[in-house]
Order: C-alpha cells, then structure tokens, then sequence
C-alpha cells in the first residue's frame, strides 16, 4: 500500500487525533485514514444531495427548498468575495 507523511502538524491537531483514536479504539494511523475517508466521501455529494440529506433529518426544519437554503449558505460563505456559480 501507499505510503502518505504529513508534516508540520500542528501540536492541537495532533493531540485531537489522538484523543479521538483512542476513543474509537483505533490506532492514530487507523483514525486518520478514517477521517481522510470520511471527508472525500462527503466531498462527493453535490450540494443539492448534501442539503436533501440534511432536510431528511428528524431535527432539520425548514419550509424553503434545498435550491434556497443552498442560495443561502453560499451567500452567508461567500459575503465580501467574488465566486463561480
């Protein structure tokens, strides 16, 4: 398998890595991979689907559509600075 370093890990980082490990009873190897694994995933949902995702939850309320709330956060985001739809 790949081989992957990481360097100038801040002292915090680390030491929440760890900690989080050690809660999930993996090794701090293990947990990165994980956490690696996780944010890609997420990364491949379309905001559409990450916004539907969100309103399925049982505690998420809202009236206005995905398309809206997406609008919304990428104003609130994106204030002060020019973006690409």
């Amino acid at each position: 398998m790949p081989t992957l370093t990481l360097r100038d890990v801040p002292a915090e980082v680390l030491n929440r890595l760890r900690r989080r490990a050690a809660e999930e009873r993996r090794s701090l190897n293990q947990e990165a991979i994980h956490l690696l694994d996780l944010a890609l995933r997420a990364e491949l949902l379309s905001p559409a689907a990450q916004a539907d995702a969100w309103m399925r939850l049982a505690r998420w309320k809202s009236s206005k559509s995905a398309k809206q709330e997406i609008a919304e956060i990428y104003a609130a985001r994106t204030l002060g600075r020019p973006v690409k739809p």
